[in-house]
């Protein structure tokens, strides 16, 4: 029934390289199918002007997408001027994803920088965003603990995102592209290792959808991020 031949609650094959660029605190390249996303982790000693004083560090990120990442050319945001409403969205959850993930407290005022550069696009390149930002999250975080920049782990626990939806009439996970496009339903769940909600992005994109599967498609978000999780785990070790 998936274009790829993969069961309903069959992820795309996961691979996270670490240590992919020589100047950054901590980065990754993650791929999950044909998403390929580069993601670094940059320090910075202070916080932002609106955290002064307050002890309270702060993890923000930015996103982007290569010209060519898609089928056909994107024009570079930069030649026109301004981000699209888009990107802005993007980099705005990324943000508040990897925060959930933070003691922020134990960061101390610094704030952590997580770059996100689509490299190939083939569907869920936020939700792969935010799985590999964490990586680099946690380099960036072992990184200040091994130079006792800080004393205690600010990491809580792991994040990573996933999409599912309701395609041909059944709920899937992790969308590729021809899914994504003709999905009824479409929804990126981010989740910590634990399984606790951090943030659900639903809409029908077609006909509305039920509670019940809504939550049908909960339980593949719960299983996907497993396997994400694993992933991540795999890449540290």
């Amino acid at each position: 029934m998936r274009p790829s031949g993969r069961k309903l609650d069959e992820m795309r094959r996961v691979s996270i390289e670490t240590g992919v660029v020589k100047h950054a605190e901590g980065s990754c390249l993650i791929r999950i199918g044909d998403t390929h996303v580069l993601c670094t982790a940059t320090i910075e000693d202070k916080a932002p002007p609106f955290l002064k004083g307050t002890g309270l560090g702060w993890v923000t990120a930015e996103y982007g997408m290569l010209p060519r990442a898609t089928h056909s050319r994107t024009r570079r945001e930069a030649a026109t001027g301004k981000q699209q409403g888009r990107t802005v969205e993007i980099q705005r959850l990324i943000g508040r994803a990897l925060r959930a993930g933070v003691d922020r407290a134990a960061l101390g005022e610094r704030q952590i920088v997580i770059d996100c550069d689509v490299l190939q696009a083939d569907g869920g390149t936020r939700c792969a965003a935010i799985t590999g930002g964490w990586v680099a999250l946690r380099i960036a975080a072992n990184r200040l603990l091994t130079s006792r920049a800080i004393v205690s782990d600010p990491i809580l626990d792991h994040v990573a995102a996933v999409s599912c939806g309701i395609y041909a009439g059944q709920p899937i996970v992790d969308l590729e592209y021809l899914e994504d496009s003709a999905a009824g339903t479409d929804g990126n769940f981010v989740l910590t290792g634990a399984g606790k909600l951090v943030e659900v992005q639903m809409s029908a994109e077609g006909s509305a959808f039920s509670r019940d599967e809504m939550g049908r498609l909960l339980d593949l978000a719960e299983l996907g991020i497993r396997d994400l999780v694993t992933a991540q785990k795999a890449a540290l070790s």
